[in-house]
């Protein structure tokens, strides 16, 4: 890779925050089945983009990579299952401030574990984002508490301060960190970027052929892929951003991994674009706080 590891992380970032953009707009509440259709969808592109990496690497890969790489790709593929499971039941607690410190959690990891370190300035930058991202997650979930209230709608307690309100933002916290951490470890001392990204992207495809064959098969559904666009691009954007991602994390993980949560700024920023999505004053003071963070790790790269 010619490119730095903040430039690769900068670029994740961005990639990342387009693809939540694509994938609200692509998610239709009224179809049970759309995160399937998403988990499809990213599978096929990966596969395609797994053919052009193998193709790079003259086909010399060993398919067992797919089972030696498994653990981390299960750890990245659960996390992802619990998000579609709380945003299923927990409308509101599953914006948690909790769920937005994996990368933290995952670059505590890398310095305690595995020896990584990072200077004062890189420290304070990456303390300021963890804090900012926290206060992003914090005024999302007042601000979606506030629209039900004005909708009339009930918030059931349990949602707020019950153990399920708890349970699954922290457990999409640990195991996106373990399977953060685990990725880390990988890079480091088992395989190659390369290596690591064709075996993650394969399990992707497999894992999105066994989710059409449920929709069409099973549950006999249509599924008409050229009526996917948004999910198409939310696919195509969320595979740029994994090639850059496997790069930056293999070169300063215990960096990136903080700095990665903040496509969430990027989405935001997108949804008041594109969407029309309203942002409160102390919303534009957390990105700009999670920004200065950005900028500090640039800076003192």
């Amino acid at each position: 890779m010619i490119f730095s590891w903040y430039t690769a992380a900068v670029l994740t970032i961005i990639l990342w925050g387009i693809t939540d953009l694509f994938y609200k707009k692509g998610t239709d509440p009224n179809d049970k089945y759309s995160h399937l259709r998403i988990v499809f969808m990213v599978g096929l592109v990966m596969g395609i983009q797994a053919i052009f990496e193998l193709n790079k690497m003259g086909w010399a890969y060993d398919p067992i990579n797919i089972i030696k790489y498994l653990p981390v790709s299960s750890m990245y593929i659960l996390s992802m299952t619990l998000g579609y499971v709380g945003l299923r039941y927990l409308e509101v607690s599953i914006n948690s401030p909790v769920s937005n410190t994996s990368g933290a959690i995952a670059g505590i990891l890398a310095f305690l574990v595995l020896g990584k370190t990072m200077n004062l300035w890189q420290l304070g930058a990456v303390t300021i984002i963890t804090l900012g991202l926290i206060g992003i997650g914090i005024i999302e979930r007042d601000l979606a508490e506030e629209e039900k209230l004005s909708n009339n709608e009930k918030i059931d307690a349990k949602h707020k301060i019950g153990p399920l309100a708890l349970i699954f933002p922290i457990l999409y916290a640990v195991v996106d960190a373990l399977g953060t951490f685990l990725d880390d470890v990988y890079l480091s001392k088992l395989m190659s970027p390369e290596v690591a990204l064709v075996s993650y992207e394969l399990t992707f495809l497999f894992c999105g052929i066994l989710a059409y064959l449920y929709i069409t098969v099973v549950k006999k559904e249509k599924f008409n892929i050229f009526q996917e666009k948004d999910k198409g691009l939310a696919a195509i954007f969320e595979t740029a951003g994994q090639f850059f991602y496997v790069y930056a994390l293999d070169t300063n993980s215990v960096v990136v991994a903080p700095m990665i949560g903040t496509y969430s700024i990027v989405s935001v920023i997108l949804g008041r674009i594109f969407l029309r999505e309203k942002l409160s004053k102390k919303q534009y003071l957390f990105i700009a706080i999670v920004m200065s963070g950005v900028f500090i790790l640039g800076f003192f790269e």
